[in-house]
């Protein structure tokens, strides 16, 4: 089995969201200290990083960071419908 070292922190790539050159290590922690849900898209040509990222998080973290079933703006959108809702009710 091959071992999947990240890149150093001197090879960056193009990163789509932000426009500007990154590090894998930034690319890591990107969201709230897990990955952003694009590094398996970004850095797959330059490294296993599947495979790193699948020995380094818990499954936990796995499907916080990489599950795409449901969006955040979606879930935020919907909250706010709720809250509305129950304001609504409490006016009435």
């Amino acid at each position: 089995m091959t071992k999947s070292i990240p890149p150093t922190d001197e090879q960056t790539i193009r990163c789509p969201r932000l426009g500007h050159q990154i590090p894998f290590s930034f690319c890591r922690m990107e969201n709230k200290g897990l990955p952003c849900f694009k590094t398996l898209d970004c850095w797959y040509v330059h490294f296993p990083v599947e495979a790193h990222l699948k020995a380094e998080l818990t499954p936990e973290q796995w499907e916080k960071a990489f599950d795409r079933s449901s969006s955040p703006k979606m879930e935020s959108l919907l909250e706010l419908i709720e809250r509305s809702k129950k304001v609504k009710e409490q006016e009435s």
